[in-house]
């Protein structure tokens, strides 16, 4: 049987693995590595729990730190495992330091690299994830890509060959998940309703990596007329102390949630401002307007259709969106069939064949 070695290491790369490894597990010997990117309990243990996502085989423990030094000790790590495993394959996932170091140490090795959600491009250099996923699309042999726009991405980049059209594989996953989700009393324990309150999420470094960045990013949550849930990231949660900031009395902080309390809380939010590209995307899917705080996205069909806005950080642009009719129509299906790990592994098996 094949052996595919599959590299997950932060909460948006363990929601795509359910679907895929679960898929894949019927065709092939899938090995599955944590890189302990993401490894508290809230942003990691409790996702393999509630979405039945395999007990990772290793665990590579590597946790935070500076992009150079936690990527280049994930790479010496992947390397070890890829020499004692001598996959078939080595798939990776978006676009963290997690997927360069995993593709960095396949391509040094010789072993095939398939990259699930290929092609993204925000066109800006200055952001960690941009540089990871060029990168790793130039060193994979099998691109899976999300929307038609991904694929356009590439062939101007002149890749050609490998190239799949595949749709989204959160798509799948929250298609799977949406009626577990329903069930959750996370906006009855926090006393919500449905279309009347606005859910945050901040995380990236160009928010929260200086006072000056993260007092903006309060001053524009503070634009909201209706109350404001923020599971907190533990990166900003730090940050937030370390400055010595106070979140606006209209925001309430909570920690980091689970999968299917997230979707119940985007289901039913009446906007959503947040900086995480997979939320821009569930936003979408569930017709939520979306405010993202940032100048950029790679998502660009959302903001296309109207159902996200680039705002960045300049309070008149969030007071403007939050102030903005919703769409006529509902958002058209961008993102696929809600079949994209069963079209990878096909890929994989007609590739190998």
């Amino acid at each position: 049987m094949m052996k595919i070695v599959s590299i997950a290491g932060a909460r948006p790369q363990f929601i795509k693995a359910a679907p895929v490894s679960a898929t894949l597990r019927q065709q092939f010997n899938e090995i599955l590595v944590h890189t302990g990117q993401h490894y508290d309990h809230g942003m990691s243990a409790v996702f393999f729990e509630e979405l039945g996502i395999p007990e990772p085989d290793y665990n590579l423990g590597i946790g935070s730190g500076p992009h150079g030094q936690q990527t280049g000790q994930m790479l010496a790590a992947i390397e070890a495992v890829l020499q004692q495993e001598k996959p078939d394959w080595l798939l990776v996932y978006g676009d963290t330091n997690s997927t360069l170091a995993g593709a960095l140490a396949a391509a040094k090795l010789h072993i095939p690299i398939a990259h699930i959600e290929a092609g993204l491009r925000s066109f800006n250099r200055t952001m960690p994830e941009e540089i990871n996923r060029v990168l790793t699309d130039h060193c994979a042999r099998l691109l899976f890509c999300p929307t038609q726009t991904a694929v356009d991405n590439l062939a101007a980049e002149g890749i050609h060959r490998g190239v799949h059209l595949v749709g989204d594989v959160m798509v799948d996953a929250l298609y799977y998940f949406l009626p577990k989700a329903a069930h959750s009393p996370i906006l009855s324990q926090h006393h919500l309703t449905p279309g009347e309150y606005v859910l945050a999420t901040i995380h990236r470094a160009s928010n929260t990596d200086t006072a000056e960045a993260l007092a903006q990013v309060l001053a524009c949550l503070a634009q909201s007329q209706w109350p404001v849930l923020w599971p907190i990231h533990p990166r900003t949660a730090a940050a937030l102390q370390r400055f010595s900031l106070t979140p606006p009395p209209t925001v309430r902080l909570i920690p980091p949630v689970g999968y299917l309390e997230m979707l119940a809380l985007e289901k039913n939010a009446r906007f959503i401002l947040t900086d995480s590209g997979g939320v821009q995307k569930e936003a979408y899917i569930f017709a939520v307007p979306c405010l993202t705080l940032r100048e950029d996205t790679e998502w660009v069909e959302t903001v296309a259709q109207g159902w996200n806005v680039l705002v960045g950080t300049e309070e008149e642009k969030v007071r403007e969106a939050l102030a903005r009719p919703r769409p006529d129509t509902l958002p058209p299906q961008l993102f696929g069939d809600g079949a994209a790990a069963a079209h990878i592994a096909q890929h994989l098996l007609t590739s190998s064949t």
